[in-house]
């Protein structure tokens, strides 16, 4: 490689990697099965985490940015661990996801590392692999799969894809502060067996809602799981949210289970959308005094 002036510079060391992770708004559902199986249901969002590797193979150190990023420098670690050729180089993350709320941007953060660095250094990073390596750090939430999936978060693997949903908006509120996710996750959930039987149907009927693409029975089951996960981690604004979006004719509420957000839910292709869209931010706004819109994701479904 020559430089401006002529001379030899220094050959190129490296390669770029870049990939993304769509987060969640919440969980559709979220509970314990009868065999004592903890799941949910994700509800993806067109918000994304951005990760973008530099590999140096003369580099000694590993970067991430930024900083307090701390378990995507752990994962960033453990891949390069199981690579043949020593490697270091920066990691650099950015997100439209906020943290601490329930969108999953730890998860999106995770996945969009462990995809990024495969394509810089030619690894590749299949769901398994991806599996493997986030079980020894953290519940994670299913963001690795496109589309709605129920996925076992503790466990850190796949249940079942389930399928999309045609895009509806989500109309949220955040009640403040932020949540822990792996404190949240040595809680000891506190359903008993009556509760249990019912999340499996509560899964059966979701189940079936994503297949024939049924909004309003979604919406209906995220409304219960909200109102079931008030012994867990109550929000105490659900109440009133479940009446503002009964009064602006939304499908349900869904909520950020291990999170501070909740939600609205309204079908894009309403002819009331508009209408149903300005009514549900008035009013969050009026019971919270934040309001923001977010659109899930649609899916291709192969035939």
């Amino acid at each position: 490689m020559l430089t401006e002036r002529g001379r030899a510079g220094p050959p190129y060391r490296g390669m770029t990697g870049v990939s993304t992770a769509f987060g969640t708004f919440g969980e559709l559902l979220q509970g314990v099965l009868p065999g004592g199986e903890d799941f949910l249901v994700t509800l993806p969002i067109a918000r994304w985490s951005v990760a973008t590797f530099r590999s140096d193979p003369a580099a000694r150190r590993l970067r991430v940015v930024p900083d307090h990023k701390h378990k995507a420098r752990r994962l960033l670690s453990m891949i390069l661990d199981d690579h043949p050729v020593p490697v270091g180089g920066v990691l650099v993350l950015e997100s439209t996801l906020p943290e601490g709320k329930g969108f999953a941007s730890s998860s999106a953060d995770l996945v969009a590392t462990a995809r990024a660095v495969g394509n810089a250094l030619g690894i590749a990073m299949p769901p398994a692999r991806i599996e493997s390596y986030l079980r020894r750090i953290e519940p994670t939430d299913g963001v690795l799969y496109d589309g709605i999936v129920a996925f076992d978060h503790r466990r850190v693997e796949l249940r079942r894809a389930l399928g999309a949903l045609h895009p509806m908006s989500v109309v949220g509120i955040d009640e403040g502060g932020t949540v822990d996710t792996v404190a949240f996750n040595r809680l000891p959930k506190p359903f008993s067996d009556v509760d249990r039987r019912e999340y499996a149907r509560l899964l059966a009927r979701l189940t079936e809602a994503v297949r024939v693409n049924d909004l309003a029975e979604a919406g209906a089951v995220a409304t219960r799981s909200a109102v079931l996960n008030q012994a867990l981690r109550p929000k105490r604004t659900l109440d009133r949210m479940i009446a503002l979006c009964e009064e602006a004719g939304g499908l349900g509420v869904v909520v950020a289970h291990s999170g501070t957000s909740l939600g609205i839910l309204v079908d894009r292709s309403d002819p009331q959308w508009a209408r149903k869209v300005v009514h549900a931010s008035r009013g969050c706004f009026a019971l919270a005094g934040n309001v923001a819109t977010y659109m899930t994701l649609g899916f291709r479904q192969d035939p």
